[in-house]
């Protein structure tokens, strides 16, 4: 079902020649680029050609301030943002001149400067982006747009869901563009949607919809044009289908071979520069020789960026260079007054998370907490308890059940430099938003040196008979990503100060608090403002008998058990997974020469598979015993609480410390 829209219909000359102009520039290129392609001189292209018009047209609809996240063939999005040809031709052969070093191919780029924020190839994640970007927008009452485009292919996936649906929700000032181009890679839309036109789906969001023909430039512009001024007052999220087709392989080894012969000459016929012409020749704006001048000159300027675009040397760089980008400059810590003169109070762990929080939202006006039922619920463990009666329901928000989105919404966000907390119900649930964190949140610093200031809190462990969907140690399948920040304390003062300074902290930054630890952890907390360094570990126990590297809930179980025993441990409590404090660790090895490493994880694939394998490597010839780990069982968490004591890691901490003390 299609919205009704009143498009502006008037365009000037000078607007039509511009939109001709701005459609031809990027052709002209492809051209050029294909011819390349041919003589082996660029490794990939992926073709707009015949699709011109709804890049072009629907960039110069739009505010310069208005955001753009373009696909694989939206070369029009990047010419008519005006970035200049020279730039674009390094960015494609991977040179220093280009916006990512060397690190994105073709189309996977963003240009932040000139509000142009690239793909990854995941389809469809790029949505939620739009979403972020689009909620700042709104709060700050900017007037501004977000612009996303995907695939008739892209609309299959469930981050298209959970985007459309979150932006009807929000009613954010988002416009979502749908390239039905015939095919996803060689799947006809057939196979890909059951429904007469996907514009269809917007009554089912609640949201208005268009479907309109992809290969007018002034269509396109006109109706992009009135949206944008609408949305300008009255926000509210758009889907446009764009009905144009792939001229070209889904990219130029894949040939068009499985498309119908009868259907290509059909479309030939709609091509959007070639009819734009004849209609501009029969308005008497242009002549053939006025076009064939403006296709000459073009064409020089063309051939002369290139040539010298293929001067420009080799990139190079280095092992420090590469590893520097992986994460934004640390910050200076500001870990206050820790004396013993410091004012404190008594706190349970939950309530240290809770005033960390409490503070942050003080100390920041633009930090916006999301997640399901925090908001006047207060979140299933209480934590936000209050927080929407005293921040409002703009900055603390009841998110729909759509992981993915709310945390591609967070970065968002941060594009506009905004901060942001995502609360997972459970750590578990963080599964639903995988693709988000490890290819979207944790890369963009590396990729285009952004910053994601974004704090996940993910509640985790067991210990409370929850089962094997509350209860799992997710930390390990994070600590693999390069650019996420993991912290994980184990007691009340380091909950607080950890969460301060992952919110200070400009990385993204998984906060992982113990369930268990919520209401049995209790300390005196000093009641003001401190951070806890992110990235150092502590010495919560001196000894020389043996040390415990270990960290969340194992912190407690290490200094139980080594007090009941009454064997002369040292505990290090790690309070940072990513990046590790390797200085600590060699400390504390080289002192007692044992080592057990205990965590609740499971033993394959856990965090102390690489410690053990770190010490063995470095530190050997300061062992007097085998490196011993203690983890729980390799067994999904069930729920019985007598089979929850055997899977946990503690039910054999006693039996492998006392090994190790007579080895």
């Amino acid at each position: 079902m299609e919205s009704s829209l009143s498009v502006i219909n008037k365009i000037s000359k000078t607007q039509k020649k511009a939109l001709y102009q701005g459609m031809l520039y990027p052709r002209l290129i492809e051209e050029k680029m294909l011819s390349l392609l041919r003589q082996g001189k660029v490794s990939k292209w992926f073709s707009g050609i015949g699709q011109e018009a709804i890049s072009v047209g629907c960039t110069l609809a739009l505010d310069k301030r208005d955001t753009i996240f373009p696909m694989h063939r939206n070369l029009g999005v990047f010419t008519s943002r005006e970035i200049p040809l020279s730039r674009l031709l390094s960015q494609w052969q991977g040179k220093a001149n280009g916006f990512t070093k060397g690190r994105d191919r073709s189309f996977h780029f963003g240009a932040p400067d000139y509000n142009v924020i690239g793909m990854i190839s995941h389809l469809g994640a790029q949505l939620s982006l739009a979403d972020g970007v689009a909620l700042s927008h709104k709060l700050h009452k900017t007037g501004n747009v977000a612009v996303a485009f995907t695939g008739e292919g892209g609309t299959s996936e469930g981050e298209f869901h959970e985007a459309l649906n979150v932006a009807a929700v929000w009613q954010l000032p988002v416009i979502f563009v749908i390239e039905n181009n015939g095919y996803g890679l060689s799947t006809p839309t057939s196979e890909q949607y059951n429904c007469d036109h996907l514009v269809d789906r917007a009554k089912g969001y609640g949201m208005k919809g268009i479907r309109i023909d992809g290969n007018n430039i002034e269509e396109v512009y006109s109706t992009l044009s009135t949206i944008k001024s609408q949305l300008a007052t009255h926000p509210e999220p758009w889907l446009i289908e764009c009905d144009t087709f792939r001229m070209r392989g889904h990219e130029e080894a894949s040939g068009t071979k499985y498309v119908p012969d009868d259907l290509m000459e059909h479309w030939a016929t709609k091509d959007p520069i070639s009819n734009y012409e004849t209609q501009l020749i029969s308005e008497g704006i242009y002549t053939q020789a006025d076009l064939d001048l403006l296709k000459s000159k073009l064409k020089k300027e063309i051939n002369k960026t290139v040539k010298a675009s293929f001067e420009e040397s080799v990139i190079a760089s280095t092992v420090e260079a590469e590893m520097a980008d992986v994460y934004s400059p640390t910050p200076q810590w500001h870990t206050g007054d820790m004396t013993a003169l410091t004012q404190t109070t008594e706190m349970r762990y939950i309530d240290a998370i809770s005033d960390a929080l409490n503070i942050a939202m003080a100390h920041d006006d633009d930090l916006i907490l999301m997640g399901q039922d925090i908001a006047d619920y207060g979140g299933v463990f209480k934590i936000t308890d209050g927080f929407m009666a005293k921040y409002g329901k703009d900055r603390v928000r009841n998110t729909p059940i759509c992981e993915s989105a709310i945390l591609g919404i967070a970065m968002g966000l941060s594009l506009e430099g905004k901060s942001s907390m995502v609360e997972m119900q459970f750590s578990d649930f963080v599964s639903c938003g995988f693709n988000q964190i490890v290819n979207n949140i944790a890369k963009v610093h590396y990729r285009w040196g952004l910053s994601v200031n974004t704090v996940i809190r993910m509640p985790s462990g067991g210990g409370v008979a929850a089962g094997p969907f509350h209860s799992q140690s997710t930390e390990a399948w994070f600590a693999h990503v390069p650019g996420l920040k993991i912290v994980y304390p184990s007691n009340p003062v380091d909950a607080k100060g950890l969460l301060l300074a992952a919110f200070k902290d400009p990385n993204p930054v998984l906060y992982y608090e113990h369930k268990y630890l919520y209401r049995t952890a209790i300390q005196q907390v000093p009641t003001h403002y401190y951070e806890t360094p992110i990235g150092q570990a502590a010495v919560v126990q001196e000894g020389s008998a043996c040390s415990i590297i270990t960290y969340g809930l194992g912190v407690q179980w290490a200094l139980h058990l080594s007090n009941q025993l009454e064997i002369d441990c040292e505990i290090i409590d790690l309070r940072t997974l990513n990046p590790l404090d390797y200085q600590a660790i060699d400390k504390t090895v080289k002192k007692t020469n044992k080592v057990v490493i205990l965590h609740e994880d499971v033993e394959q694939g856990g965090i102390g598979g690489d410690l053990s394998a770190y010490i063995s490597e470095h530190l050997f010839e300061h062992l007097d015993g085998p490196v011993i780990r203690v983890s729980s069982l390799n067994t999904p968490i069930p729920f019985a609480s007598e089979l929850e004591e055997t899977f946990l890691a503690n039910y054999r901490l006693k039996e492998a410390l006392q090994k190790l003390i007579e080895y």
